[in-house]
C-alpha cells in the first residue's frame, strides 16, 4: 500500500480509504460484525484510513474495527451549523467510536463561501476542539467546485474532501476539469485533499479500469474514499491503490455488478426524499417517488429521511 501526508497536517494516510457509507444502514445495511469484518480485511492489507459521517450510521462498525487497529485514521462529517450543535455531534462521534479524539472532522456537503459562512459557529467550535486535541484536522466535504475553491482560502481549514471522477458525475456546478482545477488550487494553498465518488456512485463500474486510472493519476489526492461491500472489491482496490495489476477475471467480475436506487411499491409519495436530494434525481410521479438514474449519485442520503424505509441502494 502507498501512503501520503494530508497537506500540512501530520496525518499520513493510505491512498485507499475505506468509505463506510456502502456497508451501512443507508445501503447494504450489514450486521455490525460483518461490516467491521470487511473493514478489518482492508486494514490488515495496509489500509489505515476510514471515512464516515454522522448521517451514515456507521460508527458501530468503526468502533469494532478500532479494537484491533486503534491507531487507524478516522474521518467523519456533520451537518451541524452552530457551536452547540457541533459540540453535540462531535461528542456523539467520540462516544460512539470509543475514542477521546478523532483525526478528521468535517462540515458535511458544503456548497460555497456562503454555506461555510452560515456554518461558522460550527467552524469556531471545531477550531477550539482542535486546540484541545479532540480533533486533529478540520475542513469540509463538498460536491461543488465552488466549495473547494472557498475552503481553499479559509485558513482555519486543513482538509477538503471533494467529489471527483472521470465523467464528472455528481459534481453540482461543473465538470471533472473544473473540479481538477479547484483541487489543484486547494493543494497549492496547502490543504490536505482526499477524494470521493471515483466510480460515480457505481455508474462508472462498467469502465472500472479507466475510472481507476483517472483517479490514481490525480497527484493532489492523498487518498480516495471508496465504498467496498465484499472481499472481492477490497482485493481489487488494494491491488490498484498499491500500484499492482489486479486479477483480470476479478476485474471483469466486478464490472458486471450494477447498482441502483430502489423505491419500493409501498412508497406513499410524501416528498421528503425529493426535498433531501441535492442532485435533482427524485420527483413525485403518480403519488410515488421516481428516480432519474442519470442524475442519481447513488449516495442513499434520501433513504435517511424516508419515514417508511422504502428507499435503498441495491
Amino acid at each position: 500500500m502507498q501512503y501520503k501526508k494530508l497537506g500540512h497536517t501530520d496525518i499520513t494516510v493510505s491512498r485507499l480509504c475505506f468509505g463506510t457509507l456502502t456497508i451501512g444502514p443507508l445501503q447494504k445495511n450489514l450486521a455490525v460484525e460483518a461490516g467491521a469484518g470487511l473493514i478489518r480485511l482492508a486494514l490488515e492489507a495496509g489500509v489505515n484510513f476510514m471515512d464516515t459521517a454522522e448521517l451514515y450510521g456507521c460508527y458501530p462498525y468503526i468502533k469494532e474495527a478500532l479494537r484491533d487497529f486503534p491507531e487507524a485514521v478516522v474521518a467523519s462529517k456533520s451537518y451541524a451549523s452552530t457551536g452547540p450543535e457541533m459540540a453535540k455531534s462531535l461528542q456523539h462521534c467520540l462516544e460512539s467510536i470509543g475514542r477521546d479524539y478523532i483525526d478528521i472532522f468535517l462540515l458535511h456537503e458544503q456548497e460555497s463561501f456562503f454555506t461555510i459562512k452560515g456554518h461558522w459557529g460550527a467552524v469556531e467550535y471545531l477550531v477550539k476542539a482542535r486546540e484541545k486535541g479532540l480533533v486533529r484536522a478540520i475542513g469540509i466535504s463538498t460536491h461543488h467546485v465552488a466549495g473547494v475553491r472557498a475552503a481553499a482560502s479559509v485558513p482555519e481549514f486543513d482538509i477538503i474532501h471533494p467529489l471527483i471522477n472521470q465523467a464528472g458525475i455528481g459534481i453540482a456546478d461543473g465538470g471533472a476539469s473544473d473540479m481538477l482545477e479547484a483541487i489543484s488550487f486547494a493543494a497549492i494553498m496547502g490543504k490536505g485533499i482526499y477524494g470521493m465518488k471515483c466510480l460515480g456512485g457505481g455508474h462508472l463500474i462498467p469502465d472500472l479500469d479507466k475510472a481507476m486510472d483517472f483517479i490514481l493519476a490525480v497527484p493532489e489526492l492523498a487518498s480516495v474514499a471508496v465504498g467496498m461491500q465484499s472481499p472481492e472489491e477490497i482485493n481489487y482496490n488494494i491491488r490498484r491503490f498499491s500500484g499492482d495489476l489486479p486479477d483480470r477475471q476479478l476485474a471483469e467480475q466486478l464490472k458486471r455488478k450494477k447498482r441502483r436506487l430502489l423505491v419500493e411499491e409501498y412508497c406513499l409519495g410524501c416528498g421528503r426524499c425529493v426535498a433531501r436530494c441535492t442532485s435533482g434525481a427524485l420527483s413525485i410521479v403518480n403519488g410515488r417517488a421516481q428516480v432519474n438514474d442519470r442524475l442519481c449519485r447513488l449516495c442513499g442520503y434520501c433513504a435517511s429521511v424516508c419515514p417508511d424505509f422504502c428507499i435503498k441502494v441495491i
